[in-house]
């Protein structure tokens, strides 16, 4: 089994640096760090500058460990006292200081394009408290003039998985199933059954006035096809298709002459 390494193994090998006769390599190897790393750090090399950080007082090491150590180059130095684990309490969520700055704006575009999500989602979400969505919610945060809705993905304040998840969740919540399209509006015909049949009837009639008309159309196009075939086939002039049927009196004209001209008896 792997040995414990210390809570801060960079502050701890600066510290048995500057403060023991240790080897380099018995430093690296009771840190968990690179040979090299802690050479550079003993020649100042080291890209970031570490402060001491004493294992004698967390009780990682001893002051008779380390003498023996010092007195053998190859003596592994043994962890006396395993560090705690750090873990998180529950509570809101953890912003870094860069980004605390943009949770109004965030929030801000939370409440203008999800309304349906609950202030403890969004607090949980963002990691703020209810005051503040309730003070950026009625406009009276101290900040209010600045605050720009923002998308919290953007800002780098959550996941697209963790909003998208919050949202639908909240939807489902408010009885709106995600993609769902609205019910139709049942309209209630308040009509009786002989204004119904009266109505289908009228409807049917114009059906049939339509198709006859339609059907009229089609005979009168077929006939000029007609005799545009048979004036081709003896070699007169095309006929003008609306010369055609204007010159040609309908049979209700010609019925309406011939009573014209035909004394009363």
């Amino acid at each position: 089994m792997a040995q414990a390494t210390p809570l801060m193994p960079h502050a701890t090998a600066t510290w048995l640096v500057d403060h023991t006769g240790l080897s380099f390599e018995q430093i690296a190897n009771f840190c968990g760090l690179h040979i090299l790393e802690v050479q550079a750090m003993a020649d100042d090399l080291a890209a970031s500058k570490y402060t001491g950080r004493d294992p004698l007082h967390s009780g990682e090491l001893t002051q008779e460990e380390i003498a023996r150590g010092e007195a053998d180059a190859s003596y592994e130095l043994k962890m006396q006292k395993a560090p705690v684990e750090v873990t998180r309490t529950k509570g809101p969520r953890y912003t870094p200081v860069s980004k605390r700055q943009d949770k109004p704006d965030g929030i801000a575009w939370i409440l203008r394009n999800h309304s349906e999500i609950s202030d403890a989602q969004i607090s949980k979400l963002i990691g703020t408290t209810r005051n503040t969505i309730n003070a950026i919610r009625e406009r009276s945060h101290w900040n209010i003039q600045n605050i720009q809705p923002k998308d919290p993905v953007t800002l780098g304040l959550c996941s697209q998985r963790e909003l998208d998840a919050v949202v639908a969740k909240a939807a489902k919540r408010a009885g709106v199933a995600e993609g769902e399209a609205p019910a139709e509006e049942v309209v209630v015909d308040g009509r009786s059954d002989k204004d119904k049949l009266i109505a289908e009837l009228r409807a049917e009639r114009e059906a049939n006035v339509k198709a006859a008309a339609e059907a009229a159309q089609e005979a009168e196009a077929e006939a000029w096809l007609e005799q545009k075939r048979e004036a081709e086939a003896a070699g007169e002039a095309p006929i003008d298709p609306e010369s055609a049927f204007a010159d040609a009196p309908s049979q209700g004209a010609a019925d309406e002459t011939e009573d014209e001209d035909t004394p009363p008896a």
